[in-house]
């Protein structure tokens, strides 16, 4: 697919030079002045622009402004056409948000090349931006269950705590463990146990809300923080969350199936509390009483 090219110039010989030029190596746009041309940069957000400076009404100077101050068309790089070479006007050109510019009258492989220059830079800022959010996400997630990992979700909880104090609305946390765990690894391999881990991490998935963050916490140990939720409301989806499981089986070798259970320890978040982990000490001292009254159990604080 050809990039766009937006083309504002109030010369039509201009504007059909630049046609005969780029059109077959580039979809061009075009306009006859500034506020047309940032009606257009801001519907089609062209891969770049090309502005002649010396406009009437809207210059190129104030068209740039107003494109750099709109978060929509603010990273699309700016070259500008312009007969002005002093060094004053190239300075404002830059000034204003210019990346590049183009002296007029246009020698063709120098424009060319000014374009695949500038395309080739935004490319390679594309791809930094999207090798840095794979990075972020791979720092937030855990690599076996795809869950959130403890550093991500304490990053996560403490504004929604915040957002909870300040507009008095309920909030839960559940601590979650899978009962006898070491028992299967011992039994029936590592291979098994991360299939159990995996498992039961998309049930957690599937029955949680987009609201709730989920975390796996360390190990066999797992989190839930439930916004807008009371301690009623944590403790339905915790019983649903082990109803479910009951109807989870795993398949080992010959044909033989395996289930397993948890133990949850829940606690709601008070408003006098200075961190999600205050709430999370309460609701592991939920869950070691589960487990210690036999667990595959729900406690509350």
């Amino acid at each position: 697919m050809k990039k766009k090219i937006l083309v504002i110039d109030d010369t039509q010989e201009n504007i059909e030079l630049m046609l005969e030029l780029l059109s077959d190596r580039y979809d061009v746009m075009v306009a006859l002045d500034g506020q047309h041309g940032l009606e257009i940069a801001q519907e089609e957000e062209p891969s770049l622009i090309l502005l002649d400076i010396m406009m009437p009404v809207i210059n190129g100077y104030e068209v740039c402004k107003h494109l750099k101050n709109n978060p929509k068309t603010e990273s699309i790089p700016v070259i500008f056409l312009t007969a002005k070479v002093d060094e004053d006007s190239i300075e404002q050109a830059y000034e204003v948000g210019g990346a590049d510019y183009v002296s007029k009258p246009f020698k063709p492989r120098e424009l060319f090349a000014r374009v695949a220059k500038e395309l080739k830079v935004q490319e390679l800022i594309s791809r930094l931006k999207e090798s840095q959010q794979k990075l972020e996400l791979l720092s937030s997630v855990d690599y076996l269950t795809s869950l959130y990992n403890r550093r991500y979700f304490l990053k996560r909880a403490e504004p929604i705590l915040e957002l909870s104090k300040r507009h008095n609305t309920d909030l839960c946390v559940i601590m979650i463990d899978i009962d006898d765990f070491k028992k299967i690894n011992d039994k029936y391999g590592h291979k098994l146990g991360d299939e159990v881990l995996v498992s039961f991490s998309n049930l957690m998935q599937e029955l949680s809300r987009k609201s709730d963050i989920v975390c796996r916490w360390g190990g066999e140990e797992f989190v839930i923080l439930f916004p807008h939720t009371n301690l009623e409301g944590a403790q339905t989806i915790a019983k649903k969350l082990q109803k479910r499981l009951k109807e989870l089986f795993i398949v080992v070798e010959n044909d033989n199936v395996i289930q397993f259970t948890v133990s949850i320890g829940l606690s709601i978040v008070l408003s006098d509390d200075k961190s999600v982990e205050e709430s999370l000490l309460r609701a592991d001292s939920a869950l070691y009483r589960a487990k210690k009254n036999g667990k595959d159990r729900i406690s509350i604080f």
